[in-house]
């Protein structure tokens, strides 16, 4: 890892821990099941309808995936199909593993309308779409944010007791497993954009602004309670 790598890696790593401690506060809240149906029909919409420049959402990415295939080992190399594949394997189990638990709180079979967009993730693509359209370097910042460092994953991934809790545990352990490194990934890709002081400054705003967001997403999302000026000492404090 490079210096420009580790200054993003560091610009975002307070908002991602910030998002487990409201993760954290969450599950030893001995919420209700309500509570669990909540957060989880939210989860379940930001997982089928990824929009954000980046990621066009389960449906629109399979059928670019299907429209590719005449042109492996022509134009488009069979190694990367193959990743982009197993990408989408993988955030399709990711919802299914998530949509299992909802489905046993309800105890019925669930279809899109047992899913919701809250308000604060509507803002969360707004904010997200106007770094994708803006310069190279606006639109890297937003590799950095994706997937808040995995955070509610690897606490998810800790819950023991009852069989609920497990439940979650098992289905936040696959998924973090799968995404605790793409922050790396994410790093390097946008670093390579950064050329200049006034390019990282640039790039550091967006990753702020848009993980700023996130977290106002994770406090609707848990309902939480933290107000703004809450979030923001709770940033300091996480900062390295």
């Amino acid at each position: 890892m490079n210096q420009t790598e580790k200054a993003l890696i560091d610009i975002a790593y307070p908002y991602w821990e910030l998002e487990a401690e409201i993760a954290r506060r969450f599950f030893r809240s001995q919420p209700s099941k309500e509570k669990h149906t909540f957060w989880l029909k939210a989860q379940l919409w930001k997982e089928l309808h990824p929009v954000d420049g980046y990621f066009s959402g389960l449906h629109m990415e399979l059928k670019k995936i299907v429209a590719m295939f005449p042109e492996v080992d022509k134009t488009v190399d069979r190694h990367q199909y193959h990743f982009l594949m197993e990408q989408m394997t993988q955030e399709f189990n990711h919802y299914v593993l998530q949509a299992d638990i909802l489905e046993h709180l309800l105890g019925h079979s669930i279809g899109p309308d047992d899913t919701f967009q809250l308000a604060e993730e509507k803002q969360l693509g707004n904010v997200r779409r106007k770094y994708v359209a803006g310069t190279k370097v606006q639109k890297a910042a937003v590799l950095v944010t994706e997937g808040g460092g995995a955070r509610l994953f690897r606490e998810g991934r800790k819950l023991k007791g009852t069989p609920l809790a497990r439940r979650i545990a098992a289905a936040m352990d696959v998924i973090y497993r799968d995404e605790k490194d793409h922050y790396k990934q994410a790093a390097q890709q946008a670093a390579a954009c950064v050329k200049t002081k006034r390019d990282l400054a640039t790039m550091g705003k967006a990753i702020r602004e848009i993980s700023l967001q996130r977290v106002l997403m994770r406090n609707e999302m848990f309902q939480t309670g933290m107000a703004m000026k809450e979030l923001k000492q709770a940033v300091e404090k996480y900062r390295r």
